[in-house]
C-alpha cells in the first residue's frame, strides 16, 4: 500500500467513524464518545498526511507516532460502545477491525522509521 492510498484509507476511516459517531444515543455519555471519537479518527487522518510531508526520518517519527497514539485510541472508543451497548455490535466491529489493521500498519512503519534514523 502507498502513501496516497493510505492517504485514502485513513480519510474513509474517519468518515466511517463520524457517521458512526453521530449514530450515538443522544445521552450525556452518548455525546462524550461522539466527541472523543471524533476527534481522534480525524486526527488519524489529517496527522498522517502531515507524516507524508514530514522534512526528515526523525520528523516523520514524530508524526507518525501521533497517529499511532490517535488510532489506538480510535479503538479504545470503539471498544467502549460494544462494553456499554450502545449500538451493535456488528456495526462497530468493522471499524474495530480497520483500527486495529491501522494500528498495527503505523507502528510496524514507524519501527522501520526508527530503525533507519
Amino acid at each position: 500500500m502507498n502513501a496516497e492510498e493510505l492517504k485514502e484509507r485513513t480519510k474513509n476511516f474517519a468518515h466511517r467513524c463520524v457517521k458512526l459517531a453521530l449514530s450515538l444515543p443522544k445521552t450525556q455519555l452518548g455525546k462524550h464518545i461522539a466527541g472523543q471519537l471524533i476527534r481522534c479518527s480525524t486526527s488519524v487522518a489529517s496527522n498522517y498526511r502531515a507524516s507524508c510531508l514530514a522534512q526528515s526520518k526523525s520528523s516523520f517519527v514524530a508524526k507518525i507516532s501521533i497517529v499511532l497514539e490517535e488510532t489506538d485510541e480510535s479503538s479504545f472508543w470503539l471498544e467502549f460502545i460494544i462494553d456499554e451497548k450502545l449500538l451493535k455490535r456488528a456495526l462497530v466491529e468493522p471499524l474495530l477491525k480497520e483500527a486495529n489493521e491501522l494500528t498495527a500498519i503505523f507502528f510496524a512503519s514507524r519501527k522501520t522509521a526508527k530503525s533507519k534514523v
